[in-house]
């Protein structure tokens, strides 16, 4: 995309109706779905892009199953939506049940499981409840550096 949202769309909406129609025999989600709700996010177009996005995380939910991984990323791309709305409530639980998945999932010191730490201290930050956010930042800190060294920047 690259700032090129307009070039953009209309091959993501060609794309989407092709796979939509191939669903059910190639893959559970559709890529796509992602990418043009993603196009609408990072345009401030939140309207167009939530209900694409709930749909996403609504496939991914009746094929895979409500605890996989792959679920957690919908949550957070919909946290996300919420997030830049100040609904920081719904981003928070979307959040939360994210991070349980992960932690379910992939384990306490997986690197995407410190990705949901931080996506949820974020989101306290910005409410500034620091209290709550700075257990979480350093719990995915101490995740990081686990996996990478300390010396590799986070």
């Amino acid at each position: 995309m690259r700032g090129r949202y307009a070039e953009a769309e209309p091959h993501l909406k060609r794309a989407l109706a092709i796979g939509e129609r191939r669903w059910a025999r190639i893959t559970p989600h559709c890529p796509t779905l992602n990418n043009l709700a993603e196009l609408y996010f990072v345009q401030g177009r939140y309207g167009e892009a939530e209900p694409l996005y709930g749909r996403g995380l609504a496939i991914k939910e009746k094929a895979l199953g409500p605890e996989h991984p792959d679920v957690a990323t919908g949550l957070n791309n919909l946290a996300a939506l919420y997030r830049a709305r100040h609904q920081y409530p719904e981003s928070e639980a979307l959040l939360r049940r994210a991070l349980a998945i992960r932690e379910k999932t992939l384990g306490t010191n997986h690197a995407e499981t410190a990705s949901s730490l931080n996506n949820l201290a974020d989101l306290y930050r910005l409410e500034k409840r620091f209290a709550d956010a700075e257990p979480l930042y350093r719990r995915a800190l101490a995740i990081k550096e686990k996996a990478l060294g300390p010396s590799i920047p986070t």
